[in-house]
């Protein structure tokens, strides 16, 4: 497991109960579009959710994407990376940092295993995870997109450190003083060889997991309302492991990937007059992944270098009644030269977009937003139009009914592009009704929708856009942080009933990422007379399908093995107590200590099966350890103190 990220909960957890219990209760005062949507805004009030309650649920690590694992609509997937929304897979979700593509937002995979987040989450202030029938500003997203928005200037100068056993961080932010610009720097650390000669891991790790991280921000105010934010982040990765050869018993396969990655985005907000807004994004990433698997089937080696650039601008104008219209356009350049083993790998991809979009209030009570995207794609030589559409209408007693329809288009990925382009886009019919309610410090909403795809890609027998399916299924969530004190809990569930033909599948299958029922739930209690924080979240599912799908003596695909997986279950505990370690200074920094289990009852996970070449074999896809523990001391504190420590001890 990825331990980067502990250091960040532990900080999140002890500053969202600070945060969250300082905060008024307030209802809704105007319509707002929902369907689809959780909005989880450090301006929201009340029962909904904050970026720290996100970043602090337990056993997410502080990866936003894990986080929202515990929100309806999300599958418990512990073998892949991404967020499996609704049916769907990991790439039809994309994540978004103010307005730009996040195009590769985890850690390069390794099989069986999921790699966490890329991007340090304390620089953001706000998420918007939506889970169908979203704006026309986004798209190449079949399924969901979470959007990130980068913090502003900070209230103040600060600098955090924390040790773990697996890890060490380090970080400033520095306000200048005339509070209209700020830059910060953080540095963190991770190798996990120590901590997996004390608990004991499946693969037999002969190189780290390791990986070094640091990102820069800078922030300055441009005139009265325009903001200029650089982001940059850089981070590599190494991960080597052994493991029994799933076709020879007597000997051992062996996998190893290294990753090096730079990420750098510019935004630029400000308000030209009284009716007219811009926002301006400029995003460029690079990626360098190199595998190399060794096995008595194959030795497979592989180095894939991607060139990512976005640039985008939108502008709107704002009507009387809190009325608006967005107009924009973006442009996406994508550059991957490789190899892999004798093959060169080599793709180049320019896609442009334009949009519009415009949300009107038809009544007190009644608002919509009516939107189109329209999209071109170089490399595939095809266009694309989207339209969207929202509908919400607001009861008397501050319920809240949303209805939600569009379009949503998606590329197919690299690595089918790296084999065939003569593709159409895939795409993705969305239909929402739901119902909300947010009164007295608790929020309660359910969900109907219904997905339609059409041209999904098959790979047998030969690569063409045939494919089709399904989902459909009910959403319920129900947050209360008002009945006990100092208490904070929410419960979500999801029913989902989806079935695809795509990819090498023989015949429309339900997918070996979904499952029928799953429920979550998350519990924060703040212990105030000791300063101490408990988080708890569980998870349960039924059974995932699995599928051994092989060609048969004719050359036709059969599936040859097939059931369902053991049900999973998963309780996540994290426990952080705080103190002052310099308790004469006038301003006491934040110290305190943090211990979690990961899968704190053990329970054995089986996320499917691995096949051997002919089939007769098979072993568990499970997690690398029963449990994961982890400890560990964090400090935040102010920068510009000096004065108060020489008064106090000099």
């Amino acid at each position: 497991m990825n331990t980067l990220r502990l250091t960040a909960a532990a900080f999140f957890m002890s500053m969202a109960f600070q945060a969250v219990y300082g905060q008024d209760s307030r209802t809704l005062k105007e319509v707002t579009i929902s369907a689809g949507s959780f909005e989880a805004s450090d301006k929201a009030k009340g029962a909904s959710l904050t970026a720290m309650d996100a970043f602090t649920v337990a056993g997410n690590n502080a990866d936003i994407a894990l986080a929202m694992r515990s929100l309806p609509g999300a599958q418990q997937i512990g073998d892949r990376d991404g967020l499996f929304i609704r049916g769907g897979t990991g790439e039809e979700t994309r994540q978004f940092i103010d307005g730009t593509l996040l195009k590769s937002p985890n850690y390069p995979a390794v099989p069986g295993m999921q790699q966490y987040a890329r991007v340090n989450p304390i620089l953001f202030k706000g998420i918007l995870f939506n889970t169908g029938g979203y704006s026309a500003l986004y798209g190449q997203a079949m399924s969901s997109v979470l959007i990130l928005e980068s913090s502003s200037l900070p209230e103040k100068s600060s600098a955090s450190f924390s040790l773990f056993p697996a890890n060490v961080g380090a970080g400033i932010q520095q306000l200048a003083r005339n509070k209209k610009s700020s830059y910060g720097v953080t540095l963190r650390y991770s190798n996990a060889a120590l901590y997996n000669t004390i608990v004991k891991q499946r693969p037999d790790y002969f190189s780290g997991p390791k990986y070094l991280e640091g990102d820069a921000n800078f922030r300055i105010q441009t005139g009265k309302s325009g903001m200029l934010k650089l982001y940059t982040n850089w981070n590599s990765s190494d991960v080597g492991m052994r493991s029994p050869d799933i076709n020879n018993a007597n000997l051992l396969s062996s996998y190893q990937v290294k990753g090096k990655s730079i990420y750098n985005n510019l935004s630029y907000h400000d308000q030209l007059n009284e009716t007219w807004l811009v926002d301006a994004g400029l995003a460029y990433s690079y990626n360098d992944t190199r595998t190399l698997s060794r096995s008595s089937a194959m030795d497979h080696e592989r180095q894939i270098r991607s060139d990512f650039a976005q640039a985008r601008m939108v502008f709107t104008r704002i009507f009387s009644g809190n009325q608006a219209l967005r107009i924009g356009a973006e442009h996406f350049y994508n550059r991957d030269n490789g190899f892999s083993n004798d093959s060169t790998l080599l793709l180049t991809d320019n896609l442009s977009a334009a949009f519009a979009e415009a949300e009107l209030y038809l009544t007190d009570n009644l608002a919509a937003r009516l939107g189109v995207r329209a999209e071109y794609s170089l490399l595939l030589n095809k266009p694309a139009i989207a339209p969207r559409a929202s509908l919400a209408y607001r009861f008397n007693d501050g319920g809240q009914l949303n209805l939600a329809y569009g379009i949503f288009y998606q590329q197919p990925s690299n690595e089918i592009l790296y084999q065939n382009t003569d593709l159409k886009f895939s795409n993705a019919a969305h239909y929402v009704l739901n119902y909300t309610k947010k009164a007295n410090n608790r929020f309660f909403r359910m969900e109907l929708y219904r997905k339609q795809y059409h041209h999904l890609v098959k790979t047998a027998p030969f690569l063409n856009n045939s494919g089709s399916g399904y989902a459909q299924g009910l959403e319920l969530f129900f947050r209360d942080k008002k009945t006990i004190r100092n208490l904070d809990y929410w419960i979500s569930y999801t029913f989902l009933d989806s079935k695809r033909d795509f990819l090498n599948y023989p015949y429309a299958l339900k997918p070996d990422f979904t499952t029928p029922h799953t429920a979550t739930i998350a519990i924060k209690k703040n212990f105030q007379d000791i300063n101490t924080f408990l988080n708890l979240s569980c998870a349960v599912a039924t059974g995932r399908p699995y599928y051994n799908i092989r060609y048969n003596g004719l050359q036709l695909l059969e599936i040859a093995d097939q059931g369902t997986t053991r049900p999973y279950s998963i309780m996540n505990l994290q426990v952080a107590h705080l103190f002052s370690l310099f308790g004469r200074w006038k301003q006491k920094p934040i110290s305190g200590v943090s211990i979690g289990v990961n899968n704190l009852l053990g329970t054995k996970q089986v996320f499917g099966y691995n096949y051997s070449f002919d089939g007769r074999n098979k072993t568990a896809i499970t997690l690398p350890a029963d449990r994961y523990f982890y400890a560990g001391i964090f400090m935040s504190f102010g920068i510009d103190r000096t004065a108060d420590f020489i008064d106090k001890n000099l």
